[in-house]
């Protein structure tokens, strides 16, 4: 006999990124109220009330985002609370070696910083960013990682 019974009560099949899924969506049972009381008490001061509400909108679309992803995608191993320390999945290719993703770092750092301290800042950090992603999307198609 090959049957195989289910005797605890863990994620169904076909429902991966449940936890994150609902982590998001039960997240807006907070955020809409504190946008609706802080609204309320600063007398909808446009400021607060709005980046209180952008939050609340970004909260929700992560949300949506990974419901729609999850309903699209297999189980992954994690998400089965049977499977063997061994079960891998594929999380794509990355280079340990690669000093581009410190280029996008400082590229960013300098757009934000140039959008305190001076916007001729943040052309430079646009311009380095793009030489970064460039970098970044090309690193293996020439020299030792090629294929």
């Amino acid at each position: 006999m090959s049957a195989k019974v289910r005797t605890h009560s863990g994620p169904k099949k076909g429902s991966p990124l449940g936890v994150e899924k609902w982590f998001f969506l039960l997240g807006l049972l907070f955020f809409v109220p504190v946008v609706l009381l802080y609204g309320f008490w600063s007398s909808w001061e446009p400021i607060g009330t709005t980046a209180l509400g952008l939050i609340c909108a970004m909260w929700g679309m992560v949300g949506v985002y990974l419901w729609r992803v999850g309903s699209r995608i297999d189980e992954r191993p994690e998400d089965d609370p049977r499977a063997e320390i061994t079960a891998d999945s594929d999380y794509g290719v990355f280079s340990p070696w690669s000093w581009w993703p410190l280029v996008l770092g400082i590229a960013a750092a300098l757009v934000f910083l140039g959008a305190a301290a001076g916007w001729w800042l943040a052309g430079i950090g646009a311009v380095l960013g793009v030489i970064g992603l460039v970098g970044q999307v090309l690193e293996f198609n020439r020299g030792q990682h090629a294929h």
